[in-house]
């Protein structure tokens, strides 16, 4: 079995008044959502805080009545679907009803930890990285203009994370009435750590530095402290997000193990 914990962290930065990030997590669900919103008005604060409080209700209510050993990885990617496509029309919805909402809208990243198994959904340029044995590897990828000169070999993506335009997606909820939330299944491995973040973390603080502050610290508050300072001293231009998660297996903590069935562990 694999257990998980988490820790989530949110910071408007240096240079914005309001914070349009929206982050949540559900221990009980191993569910974990991380929205940047987007809009004038403070509206991006509003598509995100639906989002992520739409797929928590509707997604955490369905996992919870699966009972037994849970949903398989199909069912659960198909619940997440469901749950992106409802929040994107809320947000629509919304949006046609009050005017200063027009143009509201949010990325997206739903998180479904099942035992050995990620399901990872993800809508726009808000990020999923894998820490694993010492490596840092993004295991989603952005719906971005940027992202589709990279795919067609326009860039490099050494080119694209200084070009102009990172913030201009192919895709986003409240945008169209169809969300296209790209899905995957991943294996976990005990002693991964799973970092969510909007793109306040990933503009400002390098892949490289990022897997430095996952492997210098020892907690998950601490690397989720580092991280955002780090986004922050080095200029904070746009909120900063971190949703962390890392797994254990059981049979790798033998003295909780050996407590629950009252037996002492062998030395």
């Amino acid at each position: 079995m694999m257990q998980y914990s988490f820790h989530a962290l949110t910071d408007p930065g240096l240079v914005r008044s309001n914070n349009e990030d929206a982050l949540v997590f559900d221990a009980a669900c191993g569910l974990a959502i991380l929205a940047d919103g987007m809009g004038g008005y403070n509206a991006g604060e509003v598509a995100s805080g639906m989002a992520i409080t739409s797929i928590h209700s509707e997604l955490g209510r369905w996992i919870s009545s699966q009972g037994g050993g849970g949903p398989n990885p199909k069912q659960t990617a198909s619940a997440i679907e469901r749950c992106v496509d409802d929040a994107n029309l809320s947000i629509l919805k919304a949006a046609d009803a009050n005017p200063n909402y027009f143009g509201m809208g949010t990325t997206i990243v739903v998180g479904v930890f099942q035992g050995p198994r990620l399901i990872l959904g993800h809508v726009g340029d808000s990020r999923c990285y894998r820490l694993r044995d010492g490596a840092l590897e993004q295991i989603t990828k952005d719906h971005s203009m940027l992202q589709e000169q990279v795919d067609a070999g326009l860039l490099t993506v050494e080119e694209a994370a200084v070009a102009p335009g990172r913030n201009l997606l192919t895709r986003a909820l409240g945008v169209e009435e169809s969300s296209k939330a790209e899905i995957h299944e991943h294996v976990v491995k005990s002693g991964d750590i799973y970092v969510m973040c909007s793109d306040g973390l990933n503009d400002m603080v390098s892949d490289k530095d990022i897997a430095l502050v996952l492997i210098s610290n020892h907690s998950l508050a601490g690397m989720a402290t580092e991280l955002v300072a780090r986004a922050n001293a080095n200029g904070g231009r746009d909120n900063v997000s971190v949703l962390l998660t890392q797994a254990a297996s059981w049979d790798s903590k033998p003295g909780l193990m050996s407590r629950i069935f009252g037996k002492h562990p062998s030395h």
